[in-house]
């Protein structure tokens, strides 16, 4: 049986309307008047059912094809009853799978003679969006024979439109229109399976906005709620799909990323959407600026559930928030301890200037031409009576968190006053203020209070701050910026170009000096590199705007010869001093005018990290326990072999599957200078890791007892070693 023939060799003479057909057939069968009169009524009622448009009727011969349909309905669809009839009934509609239905389809049950009540089925032309329920019941002769279908359908367009709204509620973000947390909860469980059975990985991101609270503090939520909006749509333009980018409330998002594992793809990929969420926006006339942290966590890596999985992530969003924000940082199982380390650290933190653990060091700001110091910029030292020297990279942020930057800052403040006034000359101090102490009103009277009680000149002071206080640009911002002004210090635009830069405030904002970034120092020697360019803009406007330029991080004299061609004023960073105590300074200051030559390496070299780490070396499938003393992102410093031969090859075993192939390129008796064969990746937070780990599903697979070892790369060389 064929319905989908377009023939109509079956339709019925004249093409009868479907109350004719049915009113002669009764007609015949009886002849009574009263039920010949009764069934015209109900024919009647039958066709004021039509016209109202509250359904209509439809039947089809033995192949399929119409042989009547309400008018009305044809002319709904774009046509006349005469070009319908005749025509596969089926045509009238989408296929099922067009539609996402889950059904039985319209020409399986026509084909099996079976009946049907309100299939919903969507309109096939073009421009008619409606949808349809369709019921139908199988016509027989007096012999048994099948005849066709005759059947009715009404108008579900509105209800259908109602359950798709309320399950894109229930699915998405009524207000960016992201997928919501049920919705890629959903998604992940359901991703994780496939990759488990498939043994594929998957990423996930967790982000979080930085100081999108004060947006809602300053401008309102109706702000607030714009500004999610536009967030949205940045990470959309990033990521690409948005069944992948989710709102799970508040400031949170979640971003899924199948059958990605490649930490150096995800780690610029998180470095990306923080440099895009951290550009400036535009909310309802203001100017808004905010920052973004991402935790990143990897299947099979890291976890294997969906619980596991987004616990992990948190736990990295945690650790990037607690490095000083804007920040990315991938999962691995030494956060757990750094998580209670950190906690540990908050609360020494709480008495640590009671105890006399902080102190002050002073890096010289040099004059690039004459080399002589003509400033200092006073950094804080935390000495732990257990752990020793602590980074202000790692407690800075956490006396941010825990609302003690307001205290150390103000300690900060008077001692580097104190410390000023006894040094000769009119040497300046530079000091850090945080956003967090620009936002306190009472910020200028502590400036009053540390001047006048130290006696130290205001235009010697000098308040570094970071452009991150130009959120809204709110009126608090300028007064503020004029009651400092008005106290005669100076003040410092710090970490210029970093993200949250515009042109607009430094036209108002009353900045001495620009501190050009360290990002864009360390990498202008690089051929190919454009950050010379983007300096010399800086300096340029700098100069029309009457403003020094201070070049921050320079530590090879290739940086050192950019700079001093691209005319910045002055130059901070260890090809001159790192930071010297107050003793120290006060011996060069008391000597008169204070010259240091410059000295350092000839050219800028890969960031090595000085560390004491425990990991595996393994030769010829025997596995040795060494230290690496430093590292970088193309090689390391080991020692605990001896008498290593140049050439020969290892794998280092971080752990956690982080596999890396070396050469030994030097050999000194115990230690050895090695080289990746792939260059390791940044971890977020000013760590390295490699790229790509070893896959638990390999490991599994290849520690099976039918399998032997874990195959590793096999070396040749030979030699008598001993662990040292």
């Amino acid at each position: 049986m064929d319905f989908g023939d377009q023939g109509n060799d079956d339709v019925e003479d004249g093409q009868r309307s479907f109350f004719g057909m049915i009113g002669s057939r009764i007609g015949k069968q009886r002849g009574d008047a009263a039920v010949i009169l009764h069934t015209r009524e109900a024919l009647l009622l039958l066709q004021n059912y039509e016209e109202s448009g509250q359904g209509w009727f439809w039947s089809a011969d033995a192949k399929g094809r119409l042989t009547y349909v309400t008018d009305s309905v044809a002319r709904l669809m774009g046509r006349t009853t005469a070009n319908l009839l005749g025509t596969a009934f089926t045509d009238l509609f989408l296929p099922v799978d067009s539609h996402g239905e889950r059904q039985r389809t319209l020409p399986f049950l026509l084909t099996k003679q079976s009946k049907f009540d309100d299939m919903p089925l969507r309109s096939a032309f073009e421009g008619d969006g409606r949808w349809w329920a369709i019921s139908g019941r199988p016509q027989f002769d007096s012999d048994g024979k099948f005849t066709g279908y005759r059947g009715s359908g009404t108008d579900i367009t509105e209800q259908r439109r109602s359950a798709e709204d309320a399950s894109r509620l229930a699915l998405y973000d009524s207000l960016t229109g992201l997928a919501n947390r049920l919705n890629i909860s959903k998604k992940l469980d359901t991703t994780l399976a496939a990759c488990s059975q498939q043994q594929r990985s998957c990423a996930i991101m967790l982000l979080d906005l930085d100081r999108f609270k004060q947006v809602n503090d300053t401008l309102g939520h109706p702000a607030g709620d714009a500004l999610l909006k536009q967030v949205a749509e940045r990470l959309l333009k990033i990521v690409g799909d948005k069944e992948m980018v989710s709102r799970l409330g508040g400031d949170e998002f979640q971003i899924l990323l199948p059958d990605i594992e490649d930490r150096g793809k995800l780690g610029d990929m998180a470095a990306d959407i923080i440099a895009s969420l951290s550009q400036p926006y535009s909310v309802e006339g203001s100017r808004c600026i905010i920052g973004a942290s991402v935790g990143v966590a990897i299947a099979p890596f890291d976890g294997l559930s969906s619980d596991d999985l987004v616990r992990n992530a948190d736990l990295a969003l945690y650790a990037a928030k607690g490095n000083g924000r804007g920040r990315f940082s991938f999962y691995s199982s030494d956060l757990h301890t750094a998580a209670e380390d950190r906690r540990a650290l908050e609360d020494d933190l709480r008495d640590a200037l009671v105890r006399g653990e902080m102190a002050l060091g002073y890096q010289p700001v040099v004059n690039s031409k004459s080399n002589m110091v003509t400033g200092v910029e006073a950094l804080i030292r935390w000495t732990h009576p257990e752990r020793g020297l602590i980074s202000p990279s790692v407690f800075i942020p956490i006396a941010e968190e825990a609302n003690l930057i307001w205290k150390i800052g103000e300690w900060v403040l008077r001692k580097a006053c104190e410390d000023a006034a006894r040094w000769p000359g009119d040497m300046r101090v530079a000091v850090n203020v945080s956003p967090i102490q620009f936002a306190n009103e009472n910020l200028p009277k502590i400036v009053a209070h540390a001047l006048a009680a130290t006696g130290l000149a205001p235009d010697r002071l000098e308040l570094e701050i970071t452009e991150s206080v130009f959120l809204g640009d709110s009126a608090e911002t300028s007064r503020m910026f004029t009651a400092l002004k008005g106290l005669g210090v100076r003040l410092a635009l710090d970490d210029f170009g970093t993200g949250y830069s515009s042109l607009g405030y430094l036209q108002s904002a009353p900045f001495d000096k620009i501190k050009i970034d360290q990002s864009f120092v360390r990498g202008a020697t690089v051929p190919g590199s454009r950050n010379g360019a983007i300096i010399a803009a800086i300096v340029a406007l700098a100069e029309a705007l009457e403003m020094e330029t201070t070049a921050e991080g320079i530590e090879s004299l290739d940086q050192l010869d950019l700079i001093r061609k691209l005319n910045v004023s002055h130059v901070q960073g260890y090809v001159y001093s790192k930071p010297v105590p107050q003793a120290e300074l006060l011996e060069h200051a008391e000597a008169g005018s204070w010259t240091i030559k410059p000295a350092g390496p000839a050219r800028q070299r890969n960031d090595r990290f000085s560390l004491f780490r425990k990991v595996g070396a393994i030769h010829d499938n025997h596995r040795y326990n060494v230290v690496i003393r430093n590292l970088s992102t193309t090689g390391a410093f080991i020692e605990g072999i001896l008498d290593v031969p140049v050439g020969t090859r290892f794998v280092i075993d971080f752990g956690e599957g982080q596999l890396v192939t070396t050469t030994v390129r030097r050999s000194m008796k115990h230690q050895q200078g090695i080289e990746f064969e792939q260059t390791m990746v940044s971890d977020g937070n000013g760590g390295l890791c490699t790229r790509h780990r070893v896959s638990p599903y390999l490991i599994a697979a290849a520690t099976q007892p039918t399998t032997s070892a874990l195959a590793l790369p096999s070396f040749t060389t030979t030699s008598d070693w001993k662990a040292a």
